[in-house]
């Protein structure tokens, strides 16, 4: 085994998404979030095996994305393109019959010139100002908008990991201002949102990072696990350095594992001396730098070397691994790359 085998649970995706729609009344539709291919695990696959579970609305970043999944998740499953209407997107929108989620006011005027009768969503911004049309702009078009009957009208929520952040409740005042008593479905939340209740769920959920085993929501079902081989070990002395830097040095005689993975692989550089792998169940710390293709920990305390240490599954999620490298676990997942050998299960 020369690669790390990274295994990915897709039925623990399902059971994810079984769990986070289970929270929210059976008037409101659970979709899924795919961007990023899946969080890093591959669309298509993903979107699969959720289109199996029951879902048929699906949410992506950009509209090359959208055409990725289609032939996934079949002709009749909604496909919504954050990005909204872009200047080159009208063929693939209209080919692929994918629904841009209008963000400004050129994308609407866009997306009525350029794709005239095609579906679409909106966005509206309720205080992340990151995408979204602004309060004023949605009063000066709501009108035609509506009448033109949007697939969805949503927002999204800056704060939503932190239950007790103001920002929720003022978010949500301000999408009920926006759009009570429009007649088209409405959805603000991801799976942060559903964990906060149902006065969030609205119409249509989001759960994108909890599908994928991440927080917040903290009961998820791991969903990938990382095993990395050990291609040398060795023993070194008391005030003997190892790595770049000599930022680590023996304080007793050590044995040091190399494994086959570094920040190429997506194991960020900044978790060098402070993250943890796994024998087993049993933690074993990462001692220097991180390298581009290689990572040292200290072994001493394990009675065998094993041929392989665990670096991401059952006893240390995305989020735990995140910590180490002051970052989230989106950053993990979406990072981990192309050179381990992936398994589906």
């Amino acid at each position: 085994m020369g690669a790390g085998q990274l295994t990915i649970d897709l039925k623990a995706i399902q059971r994810n998404w079984s769990a986070l729609d289970a929270l929210s009344a059976d008037t409101v539709e659970t979709g899924a979030v795919v961007k990023a291919d899946g969080y890093g695990l591959s669309a298509r696959k993903v979107a699969t095996h959720l289109a199996e579970s029951g879902v048929q609305t699906f949410f992506v970043a950009t509209a090359e994305e959208g055409a990725e999944i289609r032939g996934a998740v079949g002709d009749n499953a909604d496909i919504f393109v954050f990005s909204g209407h872009m200047p080159q997107d009208t063929t693939l929108l209209k080919t692929h019959g994918l629904i841009a989620v209008l963000n400004a006011p050129e994308q609407v005027t866009r997306h009525f010139s350029d794709a005239a009768g095609y579906p679409f969503g909106v966005q509206l911004d309720t205080g992340m100002s990151r995408l979204g049309m602004e309060p004023g702009d949605w009063q000066a078009l709501s009108t035609e908008l509506m009448l033109a009957g949007p697939r969805l009208v949503m927002s999204h929520m800056a704060c939503a990991d932190d239950a007790d952040h103001p920002m929720n409740a003022q978010q949500l005042r301000a999408f009920h201002d926006l759009t009570d008593g429009i007649a088209s479905r409405r959805s603000l939340s991801a799976t942060g949102g559903i964990l906060l209740g149902p006065e969030y769920h609205f119409e249509v959920t989001r759960p994108g990072i909890g599908l994928y085993g991440g927080f917040p929501f903290e009961t998820a079902k791991t969903v990938v696990q990382l095993d990395v081989p050990v291609i040398q070990t060795r023993v070194v002395q008391p005030f003997q350095t190892v790595g770049y830097g000599c930022t680590w040095d023996a304080k007793v005689e050590s044995c040091i594992a190399t494994i086959a993975a570094g920040y190429a692989d997506g194991l960020i550089r900044a978790m060098g001396g402070k993250a943890q792998v796994f024998a087993g169940t049993t933690p074993c710390p990462v001692v220097g730098r991180v390298s581009m293709d290689l990572i040292t920990v200290d072994v001493t305390g394990l009675d065998q070397v094993p041929d392989h240490l665990t670096v991401l599954g059952p006893d240390q999620s995305i989020d735990d691994l995140a910590g180490a490298a002051d970052t989230i676990g989106y950053e993990i997942l979406t990072s981990l790359g192309a050179r381990y050998q992936r398994h589906y299960a």
